[in-house]
């Protein structure tokens, strides 16, 4: 059998200060068959936490925020931020009771019109009522679908205006009216608008208006678009972007969202499956804000199967940053941790899987591993919890992979684990030189997660080429290591220009635009380094010692040629002059036809990427 070998150098180079110090190096690449080893099949994926606004008002595509108006809690009056209202004192009043008719989440709005389309107090033109501005304004463009839906209860016969205008209101971008008799809405009744957007406007609002007097109350008011990924609720563009990375597995949900600052403000998935219009939502109190949790545990498996990779759920072990359950009290948790497994995994006529299956997935999600927790290794009541989760997963499901959050990479854990848990955030130096991290770790025993790795500080400002090139000669390490290292991804993700909780990011995105930091290409350097083959690379240098390279191979699924990447990292200061020299291809390979390089660089290190100017140069 022949092969195509097509050279992929994928350089990584500084150009900043260059001294003229005539520096050579020279790559010798052994593919011969006996030097190539195999890599993780898994090694490199993705890790979604709910933070900088990653899914409410971005990955999920929901538009309206706050749209079942319980974000000010459950006492009312309450605050709807960020409705705000179309009219003065003259013409509506607006408040907010405990009238509705889901049981989990009791607020809705009243709206009170005063004035009338005759008489002594007439509506303006357009008539009053509320509007909600999304996050940071709705991205609606032309010819596009919107699915409006809505709960409305009335005193009266109701003509409501159903409208997605500009920013101000004065540009109609789309719109519809709900006409209904008094019998038709003396009870909640759900009504559904579609709305064909006749302009663009990234900044949009939804308006509920009318100029009929009357009480009318609202509630689980959504806009959705129709054109998501896979007709799934995700938004397009990001999605896509992720779908680049070809990651092997996705962490999710979190991270310190999985915690909470209290347990009674911890992700319980339980509280986000079922219909979107009945889940509770949650105040995160680690990122501080309102999630409707319309992005639940259902649409995090869903999301990991669109993208064909393998979930890897994070679930609460009885402790948060603030509190924590005894061990002696943990039962409850253990048995949501299993009714959760049951859930992805049960039979459709199971308790949980018949709740899965009646969400429209019959068949079983493809979920094999779990994670106990996240960074709470050190608490007090971590080893005795997680030994009780441990023991009852496995003792009911023996072939999922259960991960500890204690570090084995020096030591022996003094627990049972099939993965453990390595978080790294540092400086650029710092983790360029732990490209070497993993070389002295235990060759038996428990594989690590490197579930979160970044640059941080000052070397990363809001994601710069300084971190990338660190985070390359990480990630180098990496593969030469994926004997021991399993799985690897960045954090965080995304990130909401408008809610800037945590730099750097991999993904920037506002309403209607997105673009990848320097580390986000990075990651793109390995797509394909699952699963390939990696080679002895040998750097022979004069002086330099801020080199690091790699090689693998690959057999591409597109055309099914296989193919070399060499990938080289210079984090110096100095222009090297670097020959590569291949041998032992072999008789199999026809030889090289032909060979690209792409090359991530800036003309100085601090140098960040933004809307509109983003990705690396390929000759």
């Amino acid at each position: 059998m022949k092969a195509v070998v097509l050279l992929c150098c994928c350089c990584c180079f500084l150009f900043q200060c260059f001294a003229d110090t005539n520096q050579t190096a020279e790559l010798l690449v052994d593919a011969s068959q006996s030097s190539g080893r195999l890599i993780s099949p898994t090694l490199f994926g993705i890790f979604f936490e709910e933070i900088n606004h990653a899914g409410a008002g971005g990955l999920w595509a929901e538009l309206v925020s706050n749209r079942g108006f319980e974000a000010g809690g459950p006492n009312t009056p309450s605050n709807i931020d960020p409705w705000s209202i179309i009219g003065n004192e003259s013409s509506l009043l607006v408040s907010t009771d405990r009238s509705s008719c889901f049981e989990r989440n009791k607020v809705a709005l009243q709206m009170e019109v005063l004035c009338d389309s005759q008489g002594a107090n007439i509506c303006p033109p357009g008539g009053v009522g509320i509007y909600n501005p999304g996050f940071w304004g709705m991205n609606v463009e032309k010819g596009k679908t919107y699915s409006v839906i809505l709960y409305v209860r009335s005193s009266g016969a109701i003509n409501v205006s159903v409208s997605l205008t500009s920013s101000n209101g004065l540009q109609t971008l789309a719109a519809d009216n709900i006409i209904a008799s008094v019998s038709e809405v003396s009870n909640w009744t759900k009504f559904k608008v579609l709305l064909e957007a006749k302009g663009t406007n990234p900044s949009s609002r939804l308006q509920l208006t009318t100029t009929t007097k009357g009480l009318i109350w609202f509630d689980q008011v959504s806009v959705m678009p129709l054109d998501t990924y896979k007709g799934h609720g995700f938004r397009k563009d990001l999605v896509d972007m992720l779908a680049d990375l070809k990651p092997q597995f996705i962490r999710f949900p979190g991270g310190c969202f999985v915690e909470g600052e209290w347990l009674r403000n911890a992700f319980r998935w339980k509280e986000t499956i079922g219909p979107w219009e009945e889940r509770p939502g949650h105040f995160g109190d680690v990122w501080m804000y309102w999630t409707d949790d319309g992005l639940g545990y259902f649409e995090f498996l869903q999301l990991a199967e669109d993208l064909g990779t393998r979930p890897i759920w994070v679930f609460n072990n009885g402790i948060s940053h603030n509190d924590q359950v005894d061990t002696s009290n943990v039962l409850p948790f253990v048995q949501e941790a299993l009714d959760g497994i049951e859930f992805a995994r049960g039979d459709s006529d199971s308790t949980w899987g018949s709740l899965r299956a009646a969400m429209g997935h019959p068949e079983p999600f493809d979920l094999r591993y779990v994670a106990v927790g996240n960074e709470d290794c050190g608490k007090k009541n971590y080893r005795g919890n997680y030994l009780k989760f441990y023991s009852a997963i496995k003792r009911a499901y023996p072939d999922i992979q259960i991960i500890s959050n204690c570090d084995g990479s020096s030591q022996p854990l003094d627990h049972p684990a099939d993965l453990y848990d390595f978080h790294v955030y540092t400086s650029a130096s710092n983790m360029f030189s732990m490209a070497h991290r993993f070389d002295r770790a235990p060759r038996k025993g428990p594989k690590a997660f490197v579930s979160e790795y970044a640059v941080t500080g000052k070397d990363a400002g809001a994601g710069s080429l300084l971190a990338a090139l660190a985070e390359a000669g990480f990630l180098i390490g990496l593969e030469k290591n994926s004997d021991v290292v399993e799985m690897a991804s960045y954090a965080p993700l995304f990130v909401n220009a408008n809610n800037k909780r945590w730099n750097p990011d991999a993904i920037v995105f506002n309403s209607s635009q997105l673009y990848g930091t320097p580390s986000y290409w990075v990651q793109c350097f390995f797509s394909e380094s699952s699963g390939a083959t990696i080679f002895n690379a040998t750097l022979q240098t004069n002086s330099s010692t801020s080199l690091l390279a790699s090689a693998i191979s690959w057999k591409s699924a597109e055309d099914q040629n296989t193919y070399l990447r060499i990938k080289i990292v210079n984090f110096g200061s100095n222009i090297v002059n670097l020959r590569i020299r291949v041998d032992g291809l072999g008789p199999n390979f026809v030889g090289l036809s032909g060979s690209n390089k792409t090359v991530l660089t800036s003309k100085n290190v601090m140098d960040e990427n933004s809307f509109g100017h983003t990705e690396p140069e390929s000759t």
